[in-house]
């Protein structure tokens, strides 16, 4: 098994997403790239931590890899807005890699110039790291499948981000 770290905007909407990939066996939402230890939603909220709103996704590289990763995380958010994602405004949201090791950040970079062609915008999405996880509060685990199908947040973000899902990438669906 293999581990990688993305930060999209909103862990709720980035999670939906690599939750339905075959390979993923795990999906968890909480907070990196900061100088705060243990930092709470609230905190990260503020904007005043440095963190990221992130994923850290568990997969079978045998199954997905991290290129494929990549790719379908460039094709679900817009990786050219700096410190947002659409009304989601601050730091906490920036797009950023947080790659786990040299062959990783390889990819990333790859992957990086690989999008660019599909964005009218340059991709502003950084490689940072190496930084600590820290894991969010229980109740943003598994969001959209239990709360977020009743927030009207969720639901307006996280259908389009699915069909892009499913348009480009059906055959990597779990």
């Amino acid at each position: 098994m293999a581990e990688a770290i993305f930060a999209g905007g909103c862990f709720w909407c980035t999670e939906a997403v690599f939750k339905q990939l075959g390979g993923v066996h795990s999906v968890e939402s909480g907070y990196i790239g900061g100088s705060v230890e243990n930092p709470s939603y609230k905190q990260v909220c503020s904007g005043n931590t440095g963190h990221a709103e992130a994923i850290r996704i568990g997969f079978d590289p045998a199954v997905i890899g991290y290129a494929d990763l990549l790719d379908i995380f460039f094709a679900t958010h817009d990786p050219t807005q700096l410190n947002r994602q659409g009304n989601d405004i601050g730091t906490q949201y920036r797009s950023a890699i947080f790659p786990l090791d040299d062959a990783q950040r390889s990819e990333a970079e790859a992957a990086i110039s690989r999008a660019q062609p599909d964005w009218p915008a340059p991709i502003v999405t950084t490689i940072e790291g190496p930084a600590t996880w820290y894991p969010a509060e229980d109740y943003h685990q598994n969001y959209w499948d239990g709360e977020g199908q009743r927030n009207p947040y969720c639901l307006a973000v996280i259908p389009p981000k699915l069909a892009k899902l499913k348009k480009g990438f059906a055959e990597r669906l779990g």
